[in-house]
């Protein structure tokens, strides 16, 4: 009895299994996704690269004092057109000429000594030739039994005397006098120097954009205390991706539109073209340079623009698919869609360059790409070549 029990409820359970399998065939004979197909193909894409970013001065230098010193006077105020050369600050010199006035002193003793160092010389080649010529007497005399031993020691002794003195003078004493006096111009030098530094000129002609410092107050060493900016040109400053990158060279003229001027086009080339990334990410610096027409001012948002081709594998833009900072497109074989890592180039509003990934001929989906995963069925229809 409980087999014939088992026996029946075994059998609707084989048929649900069995309708389960039917539908679920069925279902995968219907879930081959529609898609549009283009074929990859080598040919020249043509766009446009648009920049943007803000206007800096070309050239800007902030200024400092090389010494410490009270500010007796400055020369220009905030806004003030300034030439390369002009003073901008002087800083009090009272110290230092006293400091000067006193090497000076210093210098007249010192070449004093050594006047006196070499007269001493003089005199000790005196007393050396003299005590020479009676050692030379004394010998001859000895030689001819003349004289007694103790006569030439003596003259002997006298002639050492001589040479050691002579030598002192014009050696050791006379290079110690001459080195107080190389001492004593070195520091002048020194001082010189510094009053020099306490005339502060502007390094370039432009414009004074900062100064933070009044008569009276002291500065510190390399501390800026005003700016002056060059405004004949200016600088567009922004960045643009690795891709782009290859596409750009320096000296490359593109278009410069200046928000406030909408309806004027200036002339810029690409001045800067970093090799190193920004921290921010996978994107690199570019400067584009203009001429200022006495219009424009720093701080202005600005576009630039210029057209680029490269050629190479392109396919519709929309083949290509975003995910997770990668791309991918799906390549259609056999009514099967393969998803395949490539690496994009140029892009244009229509088309994408394939650097890598991809080879010329083969077929991708444009259209459902977001439905579309790998190794899934497809049935490909109006294909684009």
């Amino acid at each position: 009895m409980q087999k014939r029990i088992r026996a029946s409820l075994a059998i609707p359970a084989i048929l649900a299994i069995a309708l389960l399998v039917f539908v679920a065939s069925g279902c995968a004979s219907h879930s081959a996704v529609a898609v549009t197909t283009a074929v990859a193909t080598n040919q020249e894409l043509a766009t446009t690269i648009d920049l943007s970013g803000v206007l800096v001065p070309a050239r800007t230098a902030d200024i400092s004092s090389q010494i410490a010193g009270k500010v007796t006077s400055l020369g220009f105020q905030v806004g003030d057109a300034v030439k390369a050369g002009d003073v901008l600050m002087q800083l009090d010199t009272a110290s230092l000429n006293a400091q000067l006035a006193q090497a000076g002193a210093s210098l007249q003793s010192a070449q004093a000594a050594v006047g006196e160092a070499g007269n001493q010389a003089a005199v000790d080649k005196i007393s050396l030739d003299s005590a020479q010529k009676s050692y030379d007497r004394t010998k001859a005399l000895f030689d001819s039994g003349a004289v007694s031993q103790s006569d030439l020691d003596d003259a002997t002794d006298k002639l050492g005397t001589a040479q050691k003195q002579y030598d002192n003078a014009s050696g050791p004493a006379l290079d110690q006098a001459e080195a107080a006096v190389s001492t004593v111009r070195a520091n002048i030098n020194s001082i010189d120097v510094q009053l020099s530094e306490t005339t502060i000129k502007s390094p370039l002609a432009g414009v004074l954009s900062s100064r933070n410092v009044n008569v009276g107050e002291v500065v510190s060493p390399g501390v800026a205390v005003m700016s002056v900016v060059d405004a004949s040109s200016l600088k567009l400053r922004s960045t643009v991706t690795q891709d782009t990158l290859p596409l750009l060279a320096l000296g490359q003229e593109m278009d410069v539109v200046i928000d406030s001027f909408p309806n004027r086009v200036y002339q810029g080339s690409v001045t800067t073209l970093g090799p190193i990334a920004v921290s921010t990410g996978e994107v690199f610096p570019i400067e584009v340079t203009i001429k200022n027409d006495g219009h424009l001012m720093a701080g202005l948002a600005a576009h630039a623009s210029a057209g680029v081709k490269a050629s190479g594998i392109v396919v519709p833009s929309s083949a290509v698919v975003q995910s997770s900072g990668a791309s991918y497109v799906f390549v259609i074989k056999d009514g099967v869609a393969s998803k395949r890592l490539v690496s994009t180039g140029l892009k244009s509003d229509t088309g994408t360059l394939i650097l890598k990934g991809l080879t010329a001929g083969e077929q991708v989906a444009i259209t459902n790409t977001n439905a579309l995963v790998d190794n899934m069925p497809v049935t490909a229809v109006g294909g684009k070549t």
